[in-house]
């Protein structure tokens, strides 16, 4: 399973001028789909008087959720030339808006194109691109006396603890990477007494 995955480390901006237009763009980091569309919806109402404000995502380490829109410009001119910059830097969990000022010349669909496909890359190269990893969570009970093996095995490294709670029956849930997550199960139940949750 693919836990390791390519994105931004915060929003970075672009600038490109094409026939007096004005392409202003964003490429911010997101984590879901529903961040992502606060995301847009934020920037539409931010530059409400601009002519278009198009858009592309990509989410998930596996790259399969994605979406793009031309907010009226001609089909396929703007949100498919901002996702392919998305693919041609193999990014993901991130979002692109690209802001559209028109100058009064039309540039025609090769040149709306080329300009939504700079605007983005230019928005790309501005920002650090950093390794990330998807995680996963494991929640489980264990009796005190088992104390020893779990923190044992927390130690061992490549986990973290999200919550704990220790009384005779004791809580505890965990994160590691998604690609560890069955490995990490598997010597939870090696524990006497552990049980997942």
């Amino acid at each position: 399973m693919a836990d390791e995955y390519k994105t931004l480390s915060a929003l970075s901006e672009g600038i490109y001028r094409e026939k007096m237009s004005r392409f202003l763009a964003f490429a911010i980091p997101v984590d879901s789909v529903e961040q992502a569309k606060e995301t847009i919806s934020h920037y539409q109402k931010k530059f409400f008087d601009a002519r278009h404000v198009c858009w592309a995502y990509m989410l998930g380490a596996d790259r399969l959720t994605f979406q793009s829109n031309d907010n009226g410009e001609p089909s396929g001119t703007a949100g498919k030339p901002i996702l392919g910059q998305i693919n041609s830097f193999n990014l993901t969990n991130i979002v692109i808006i690209v802001v559209r000022y028109f100058g009064g010349i039309k540039l025609g669909t090769s040149g709306l194109i080329s300009a939504y496909r700079e605007a983005a890359r230019e928005a790309i190269e501005a920002g650090d691109i950093i390794i990330c990893h998807e995680m996963a969570e494991v929640s489980f009970c264990f009796p005190y006396l088992a104390m020893n093996d779990v923190m044992k095995l927390v130690k061992g490294g490549e986990v973290s603890i999200i919550s704990q709670q220790f009384d005779n029956t004791c809580q505890m849930t965990l994160s590691t990477r998604a690609g560890n997550i069955e490995n990490l199960k598997q010597r939870l139940t090696d524990i006497d007494g552990v049980t997942l949750s």
